[in-house]
């Protein structure tokens, strides 16, 4: 058995809902000379646990999401990010993603010429550094399929390539269910999405996480939290959480909006132009 899937099935035998799986510790960071779009970022996800991050257009939540992930170009000038007790500042996006942690990308990237299915498999087997035979997996992919409501075409599409927005996000979301991770950061998987579209992908969502995960959904907006409940929800302007509360918390913030929670001294996230702006991966 391959070291990574070793020590992955260790950790799921010890593992208990409750313990702390993510925890970021007074994170600055920056990109492309800009080293102070996070300033100070400390939270902690723990098994089970479900936290919403919520906060207008360059506030610094995508840089967060890309800085967790290691995307290539972000620079953490100060602080550490732990999994699972394990410092992963200085591993490779791959690498991580090994130790169990997954990024659902706000702007999907389309791969002309490779089925979904092909790149979930593949995924699968880098993920858990073991290869799984063929017809093994086209059975558990068929499984999660059934649970998402997913079919049989979109998978043997391209990936993403023709997809609606809907669909792009659902086919995130089937890749975190085939990745199984143990830590998932989705970064505005609500975007761009219709009523029902929304309704679907939160869904998906609800059905993926278990007891042993752990969840941080970035988002504008409070109505993906009306079929996803939170167990804490952070406020991020200006590179900083500036309050943290329970469920009631979302709701508040679709009333006053986010100028009622900015920081009083002046440092606001003007200056911070993050991803939001930059666009998608390149």
């Amino acid at each position: 058995m391959a070291k990574t899937e070793t020590a992955t099935k260790e950790r799921e035998q010890t593992a208990k809902p409750g313990q702390a799986l993510l925890v970021v510790e007074d994170l600055h960071a920056g990109v492309e000379g800009r080293d102070d779009i996070l300033k100070g970022i400390s939270l902690t996800v723990r098994r089970g646990e479900v936290h919403a991050l919520m906060g207008p257009n360059g506030s610094g939540k995508s840089t967060l999401s890309y800085v967790l992930m290691g995307r290539p170009g972000y620079r953490v000038t100060k602080g550490r990010i732990l999994l699972n007790g394990e410092d992963i500042l200085e591993l490779k996006p791959d690498e991580r993603a090994r130790r169990g942690l997954f990024l659902a990308f706000q702007y999907p990237q389309e791969i002309p010429g490779v089925s979904v299915t092909n790149f979930l498999r593949a995924a699968r087997n880098a993920a858990k550094d073991q290869e799984m035979p063929p017809l093994q997996f086209h059975k558990f992919l068929k499984e999660k399929m059934e649970m998402l409501g997913i079919s049989d075409e979109m998978v043997r599409r391209y990936v993403n390539q023709g997809f609606s927005g809907g669909e792009k996000k659902r086919n995130e979301i089937l890749q975190m269910a085939v990745l199984e991770p143990e830590m998932a950061v989705l970064d505005e998987t609500d975007s761009g999405l219709d009523i029902d579209a929304l309704r679907a992908v939160a869904e998906g969502i609800v059905k993926v996480s278990t007891e042993r995960m752990g969840v941080l959904l970035i988002t504008h907006y409070q109505r993906i939290l009306n079929y996803i409940t939170p167990d804490i929800v952070h406020v991020l302007t200006g590179g900083r959480i500036v309050r943290s509360g329970g469920p009631d918390l979302a709701s508040e913030l679709e009333k006053t909006g986010y100028d009622s929670f900015k920081e009083t001294s002046g440092k606001e996230a003007s200056g911070d132009a993050d991803e939001d702006d930059r666009g998608p991966l390149p």
